[in-house]
């Protein structure tokens, strides 16, 4: 309704200036030319000096001032150029009076205000050029008033609004663009009617909607360009069939989907192809290679699929081809390299792989720009690159290059930038590359590069960036260090073996802006002469073997210093109180684990700007300083792990912006400052560990932001307020190890959010809330240590998330619930309350049952008694033979009786003997740590597995044991099922269920054999059916210890079975055990078993994310192409989350002509994810077992969804 008032509203106005020209026509002659030039010039802001003030003046001839010309016919001005002549005003009406003007150029000025609708009135006006300048407003209807006009350019301006359709009715036009300002909707269909129209340019703007299909017809079109819009919907297959003229094609930066023409080559002059950062999607389709006038080609940023096609190299005159950031995979056509006109070449993040060419330059003379980074590269970087004679710049980072850098890339001497960083290159930065005299940025970061820094490289002049960072360059940096470096704004060293003194010399690169020499072995003092580099703003040089802090003083002089990090140094100073004459703009000051000692100086109260402040980890003492309230851009202080004494000041009070206050473990004392409550930025309060006392005060409980609470191990005390609940976003509150007495309160039931509750160890009295069971998220109570009592409400029971719980040592009485989390529960989390009852595993006394049933089951147990008493003597004595007979015959070993042998019952050492042929190696299965497996067939035919231990094997009777120990009471479909076993003090098996199908290593690391994505998914829920029963679905949970794909065993039915639990570890009633022997398979290993013997099920859950990952990438984590930098982990890691999944996962599981082919990728990207997080370094940061399951379920439920292959498993 608003579009149709302004449309009328602009024809009223059309009609008006075609009526007025008309009326005023009549009148016009050289003189009122003259005068609306005068007015022109009355409108500007002009200085007395500017020559347009000069030379436009009413005694000279108008025709001859600046910028005029006039019809020697008529006498009248027919074109005026002002052009870029920094012209500062508005346009006057009076301009529409020169009726004569054909052309009219004020392009390049700083005209503002609205366009007058007096134009209109130019009715010979062919050429309008208002670009470059400062119009405001909607473009004028009335400019569709000028008959005559070929070329309009309103771009670079600041028009808004919709484009006015009638604007198209202009039938003369051929060149019009709007680009460049800020117009929105849809672009009208009128344009169809531009029959003569060549030129389209609406570039940077806001239109929406798809191209109009007219558009499309007019046919005498040559260039298209509305890049970096909004537009959407597709490009019609027969584009270049409707207009075979066009010369360049300019789409990029819109939402355009569908696919990529294959009718380009009817357009047979065209020169240029931008369609990048669209929507696309299919294969680059091959008929491009055949449109060979073609100079540029952009098609990155997609989402085009398949191979780069080869046809490409058919492109003789291209000079520019950008394709990168796509979902491509195969390798890069060795065509390419031989388009000898190319300049510029991307094939950046599109799943490339493959090696390059060792000639790949010799038929690209002229190459300024390669971009190959973020593939899938291998092999060697290839010498021959100076044969790139001319080239620019290099980037080859993010791949997987081996090998050592060129030496031969010192030859390129018009090189600017070098980016080889991200790869595993090896041996030492060649010193030839010191002759790249013009190199500007220097990156070979993350390599496994060694040796020192050439100082050849140290001198190039030249450079702005140096980053070698993450490699094991050693050696002592170069004395003269940045003498000849003037231009260097960034120098990152971090994370290598470099030694010896920081050189004073770097100061003499003046321009440094960035500093990174953290995490070396650097020694002595750090350099006072960094106070010279005036323009730093980010000095890290952390982690070091640095001493002293005499050098903050000199830094003062470093005004622009904002991130200053030297933790993790046996700094063994005081820090002076010069610290406060730090940047007034510091941001970040890191200074822990550094054995500082002394007091914090007051003056560290002058860094207002400071933002995070962290002294932690050293010997500092004292009191806190007064001043700290100063800061008040501070958002985390870390005070923890000092001696620091006396109170907390109420200047912390005043910190409005802190969002983080930890004060662990130091020896403040007093009470908690009332008005903690004015912290309303508070996220994370970390008071632990002090002396602390009095109670909480209640302005505490208004931080109703407040996620982390931490005031254990103090002397406060007093009862616990009901303010408590007000804590509603907490997920932590710890008040343990403090003198609180007094009811829990019951509004401990609003907090929903809360996972760590921990009021041990005080005096609190009374009942447990039954509120208690609100707290949805619980995941560990703890309420151990008090004098609580009244029983466990039944409530908990809906706590389904809750792992850790802890009443021991109080007084509660009645039963102990079951249902819920209470059945995961031991004994251990009720110790010490005399009263509770409940089942025997809980070591309490049995709950009382009624009279009536109580005199019931006397009855039965006399029934029982005497028939079973019988039972047992004959028991007794049929077993009493049995030994004397095996003892007449001598040393054979016997059946364990704690399997299940119901199946076959007694299975002899000697039918295992017959059944194996004497352990015949015809009939090995395969070979394990402990032992041998061997295929046997008993007597009836039935088939099965027997596992010998090798006794002669250090471990070998614990393995036998642990086996014996785990499966003796568990039954599980996922569980290698034991039918008998065989032992003596000689000899010692399993029988063990026949697995027909072998193990998943053989069907994933054979050639003969294959899996389909549904059947590896269903595999991997059976295993993780398997480890959540182990996990979760027994008394004592067990960890397996050593998940690998030989251990897990696939039945006829293809179904899993995990087995092998030689090494299994019963955890009892603790969640973790050390072990000082590590026996699990290599590449398996969670970090905190193999370093530390630690076991828990997060052991499992690691060794799982492992096995998932080998499961749907058919690689190893003992892959050659693995090692110390490089893990299947850190692997997998690199690819998840972009489209770069397609380069890890086996290529037999994803088919691009896959109708579902994105959807696919998306679920085998959701399984890598989840393998990542069942791999996190941290064991608290993985997923459980139950969580990982449901997961699974989901994805492989999404999967089905798009149909499955026809051929599922080829052996």
């Amino acid at each position: 309704m608003e579009r149709t008032y302004s449309l009328s509203a602009s024809a009223l106005t059309v009609c008006f200036l075609m009526t007025s020209s008309l009326i005023s026509s009549k009148n016009l002659n050289i003189t009122t030319d003259q005068s609306s030039l005068l007015a022109l010039k009355s409108h500007l802001d002009l200085e007395p000096s500017d020559l347009l003030n000069q030379n436009w003046s009413s005694p000279s001839n108008v025709c001859s001032w600046i910028g005029v010309s006039c019809s020697p016919r008529h006498h009248r001005i027919t074109a005026l150029n002002i052009s870029n002549m920094a012209l500062k005003g508005t346009i006057p009406p009076h301009l529409g009076n020169l009726s004569f003007l054909v052309s009219l150029d004020l392009k390049g000025n700083s005209f503002q205000g609205n366009l007058p609708g007096a134009l209109a009135q130019l009715r010979r006006l062919r050429f309008l050029d208002l670009s470059s300048n400062n119009f405001t407003g909607e473009i004028p209807a009335s400019l569709s008033l000028l008959p005559e006009i070929q070329a309009l350019s309103l771009r670079n301006n600041k028009f808004s609004g919709f484009i006015p359709a009638t604007i198209f009715n202009l039938s003369k036009l051929e060149m019009l663009d709007l680009s460049f300002n800020s117009l929105r909707g849809k672009l009208p269909q009128e344009i169809g009617r531009l029959q003569n129209l060549k030129n389209l340019s609406i570039q940077y703007n806001q239109l929406t909607g798809s191209i109009p299909f007219e558009l499309f017809n007019v046919s005498n079109l040559e260039r298209l360009a509305l890049t970096e819009n909004s537009l959407s919907g597709e490009l019609p297959d027969d584009i270049c069939g409707r207009l075979p003229g066009l010369q360049g094609i300019y789409l990029s930066w819109n939402d355009i989907s569908g696919r990529i023409p294959g009718s380009f080559p009817e357009c047979r002059r065209l020169t240029l192809l931008s369609l990048s950062n669209n929507a696309f999607t299919g294969p680059i389709p091959r008929e491009i290679g055949n449109v060979s006038t073609l100079e540029t080609l952009y098609l990155g940023a997609n989402n085009l699929t398949g191979e780069v096609p080869e046809e490409i190299g058919n492109l003789h005159n291209l000079k520019q081809l950008a394709v990168g950031k796509n979902i491509f995979s195969g390798t890069i056509p060795l065509s390419i390299f031989n388009i000898s006109s190319l300049v510029f070449l991307d094939l950046a993040s599109c799943g490339l792989s493959g090696t390059l060419p060792s000639h790949m330059c010799s038929r690209l003379p002229n190459l300024q720009e390669l971009n190959l980074y973020d593939n899938y590269l291998s092999g060697a970087i290839p010498s021959s690159l100076d044969q790139c004679s001319r080239l620019q710049a290099l980037s080859l980072r993010d791949n997987n290059f081996t090998g050592f850098i060129p030496r031969q890339i010192g030859n390129l001497t018009m090189l600017k930038t070098l980016r080889l960083f991200h790869n595993r290159l090896t041996g030492e930065i060649p010193p030839e590359l010191g002759k790249l005299r013009q190199l500007e940025q220097f990156h070979l970061a993350v390599n496994l590069l060694t040796g020192s820094i050439p100082e050849e490289v140290a001198n190039i002049s030249t450079l702005i960036l140096l980053a070698l960072t993450a490699n094991r360059l050693s050696g002592n940096l170069p004395n003269d260090l940045g003498r000849q470096l003037p231009n260097l704004d960034l120098i990152s060293l971090e994370t290598n073996l470099l030694s010896g003194h920081i050189p004073d010399s770097i100061s003499n690169s003046s321009k440094l802006t960035y500093m990174n020499l953290g995490n070396n072995h650097f020694s002595g003092a750090i350099p006072s002469s960094l106070g010279r580099l005036r323009l730093l703003k980010r000095l890290y040089v952390h982690g070091n073997n640095l001493k002293g802090l005499s050098f903050i003083t000199s830094l003062a002089n470093c005004r622009f210093l904002q991130d200053f990090w030297m933790h993790n140094n046996p700094l063994d100073d005081f820090l002076p109180p010069s610290v406060g004459n730090l940047s007034t703009i510091l941001r970040v000051f890191v200074a822990s684990n550094s054995s500082i000692k002394g007091s914090i100086p007051n003056e560290i109260s002058n860094l207002t700007s400071l933002v995070e402040l962290d002294l932690s980890g050293n010997y500092l003492s004292g009191f806190l300083p007064s001043g700290l309230g100063s800061l008040a851009m501070l958002q985390g202080l870390f005070l923890s792990d000092n001696g620091i004494s006396g109170p907390i000041p109420t200047g912390v009070c005043e910190m409005t912006s802190l969002g983080e206050l930890r004060l662990s473990n130091n020896r403040i004392s007093s009470r908690i400052p009332g008005c903690i409550g004015n912290g309303i930025s508070l996220r994370q309060l970390y008071l632990d560990s002090n002396t602390l006392s009095s109670d909480i005060p209640s302005s505490l409980w208004s931080l109703k932001d407040l996620l982390e609470l931490n005031l254990s191990s103090n002397l406060l005390d007093g009862s616990l307020s009901p303010g408590i609940g007000k804590l509603e976003a907490a997920v932590l509150i710890d008040l343990s190890f403090n003198q609180f007495t007094g009811n829990i309160p019951t509004t401990i039931g609003g907090l929903n959010n809360l996972i760590n509750f921990s009021l041990s160890h005080n005096r609190l009295m009374g009942s447990i809330p039954n509120t208690t069971g609100n707290m949805i998220n619980l995941e560990e109570l703890e309420l151990d240590h008090n004098n609580l009592s009244g029983p466990i409400p039944k409530s908990l029971e809906a706590l389904k998330h809750l792992k850790t719980f802890n009443v021991s040592y109080n007084s509660l009485s009645g039963e102990v619930p079951s249902g819920g989390p209470f059945a995961n529960f031991t004994t251990r989390s009720f110790m010490f309350n005399e009263a509770l009852c409940g089942p025997p595993r809980l070591e309490v006394p049995p709950c009382p049952t009624p009279s009536l049933h109580r005199s019931n089951r006397r009855k039965l147990l006399l029934a029982l008694t005497i028939p079973l008493g019988a039972l047992g003597i004959f028991a007794a004595l049929i077993l009493a033979l049995i030994l004397i007979r095996y003892r007449q015959k001598g040393k054979v070993p016997s059946r364990k009786d704690s399997f299940d042998g119901a199946t076959h019952g007694r299975i002899s050492y000697y039918e295992l003997l017959r059944a194996t042929d004497s352990y015949n190696d015809n009939n090995l299965l395969g070979r394990g740590s402990f032992g041998a497996v061997y295929k046997g067939v008993l007597d009836d035919g039935t088939l099965l597995a027997v596992k010998v231990f090798n006794l002669e094997q250090e471990g070998a009777f614990k393995s036998f044991d642990a086996e014996c120990e785990v499966l003796r009471n568990i039954r599980h479909r996922n569980l290698t099922r034991v039918i008998s076993s065989c032992s003596n003090n000689d000899f010692k098996a399993l029988v063990l269920e026949y697995m027909p199908n072998g193990s998943l290593e053989t069907w994933l690391h054979s050639d003969d054999s294959f899996l389909d994505t549904t059947h590896r998914l269903n595999i991997m829920i059976d295993v993780a059916s398997a480890l959540e029963y182990l996990h979760h679905g027994l008394t004592t949970a067990v960890v397996h210890c050593d998940l690998k794909p030989s251990n897990v065993l696939l039945d006829e039915d293809m179904v899993a079975h995990l087995s092998d639990f030689g090494i299994a570890k019963l955890l009892g009633d603790d969640q973790s055990i050390s072990y000082t022997k590590t026996l699990a398979t290599f590449g398996y290993i969670a970090p905190e078993y193999g370093s530390e013997g630690m076991v828990s099920t997060k052991c499992d859950i690691y060794s799982y994310g492992i096995l998932l990952m080998e499961t749907f990438s058919r690689r190893k984590p003992s892959d050659e192409m693995f090692d110390e930098e490089l893990s299947i982990k850190s692997w997998i890691g690199r690819s998840v989350g972009d489209d770069g999944i397609v380069g890890v996962v086996d290529v037999k599981l994803l088919s691009t002509e896959d109708r579902f082919y994105k959807e696919k990728l998306s679920c085998l990207s959701s399984l890598m994810e989840l393998a990542l997080n069942c791999c996190e370094d941290n064991p608290e940061d993985r997923l459980g077992m139950t969580d990982v399951l449901a997961a699974l379920e989901k994805i492989k439920l999404q999967f089905l969804a798009y149909g499955t292959p026809t051929t599922n498993i080829v052996q």
